[in-house]
């Protein structure tokens, strides 16, 4: 090699092989505590090995989603809180499958940054590792990227990728719903990981003071309010959905209330939703009046309160609320399924709004 032509190393280009190398070595701890029955515990192979039949599993279908946290994100970089955004990614995903029916089994993630920083990685895959163990499901892989160039600094995205499985037949498809089901809905721990574009231009043009108490909860802080982690329901419906009581789920993400629950509903079934059948929490209300946001535009944006929503027949609505009651979830009676066309109407005392049935998209952010 010439001694008058400089020698480039990928580092000097600005990626760090060791700091990827160190990362996988500080994370191997955690990707073992998510283990369970059909995986193994190591990492750093080109695939990660999931045998459903040591799961339990005798003719399971496999059930794929994936998602990621939108601009939440923005405010965990901006305030330095990066423990609870992995939660989020895991809940977006296996809240999705639980909806089919599926048991979440394993779980991917991939981190893209233009630096790798000190810290920061571990901590976001350390709450990726908390939400597996919270779904029961395994981290039996994931990819790091570091991209000089391509991220400003100190800026990193997630994107989560799940599987689950159900028994052939098992599966919820919705297609069980008819008018005379009750619809229940199950409390959300907050904004959740939707709407965040608006919370966060709200933020920037009314001026919040993130640092300081929040002005519906003067125990917490307003920022903690809102990185509140996505819920996972996982645990608390998968023994009611195994039972056959439960004929539908809807995970109520981006498009609220009136674009999610038209998502798992046959045709000539329309859902009715009372608005006033449980309280708005004191976060939504904040948001609602920070942003004079109309009722409509808040049931299409927002959960309003309420993660998931459930159709079941009147006889099994009792016992279905008993046991999400006595597996730690909040749950109200909101309300029916008619005869109409396929969508969803929500009706409470500061009006009535209605949608139609014909999205299949997610929109987060």
């Amino acid at each position: 090699m010439s001694d008058d032509k400089p020698s480039y190393t990928y580092e000097q280009a600005g990626v760090s092989i060791e700091a990827g190398n160190r990362l996988v070595k500080a994370i191997g701890p955690l990707v073992k505590a998510t283990m369970r029955p059909g995986a193994n515990g190591e990492i750093g192979g080109f695939g990660g090995f999931f045998d459903p039949r040591a799961a339990g599993y005798t003719d399971p279908l496999l059930v794929a989603g994936n998602d990621g946290v939108g601009t939440k994100l923005k405010l965990a970089i901006d305030s330095g809180r990066h423990d609870t955004v992995g939660i989020d990614l895991v809940a977006m995903c296996v809240n999705d499958l639980i909806v089919q029916g599926a048991e979440p089994l394993f779980f991917l993630d991939y981190f893209a940054t233009g630096k790798l920083e000190s810290g920061v990685a571990e901590t976001v895959i350390a709450g990726i590792a908390e939400g597996c163990k919270m779904a029961g499901c395994a981290l039996i892989g994931g990819e790091t990227a570091e991209m000089p160039g391509m991220y400003a600094p100190g800026d990193y995205d997630l994107a989560g990728f799940c599987v689950g499985a159900v028994e052939r037949g098992e599966q919820l498809t919705g297609e069980r719903v008819a008018p005379g089901h009750v619809l229940l809905g199950l409390a959300s721990s907050g904004v959740h990981s939707n709407g965040f574009s608006l919370v966060r231009r709200l933020a920037a043009d009314r001026g919040w003071r993130m640092d300081r108490p929040a002005l519906f909860d003067q125990d917490r802080l307003l920022i903690e309010t809102l990185m509140e982690p996505t819920r996972i329901y996982v645990g608390s419906l998968l023994p009611v959905v195994r039972s056959g009581k439960v004929d539908a789920l809807a995970h109520i993400t981006g498009g609220g209330l009136l674009e999610n629950i038209p998502r798992v509903l046959p045709q000539g079934a329309r859902a009715v939703v009372d608005a006033d059948s449980w309280m708005q929490p004191g976060l939504m209300a904040f948001l609602q009046a920070q942003g004079n946001i109309e009722p409509g535009e808040m049931a299409r944006t927002f959960n309003c309160g309420l993660g998931m929503v459930l159709a079941v027949t009147p006889d099994n609505a009792d016992a279905v609320t008993t046991a999400l009651t006595d597996a730690g979830e909040t749950v109200f009676r909101i309300g029916e399924i008619v005869a109409g066309q396929r969508g969803c109407t929500v009706t409470g005392s500061q009006g009535t709004w209605s949608a139609k049935g014909d999205w299949r998209a997610d929109h987060d952010g």
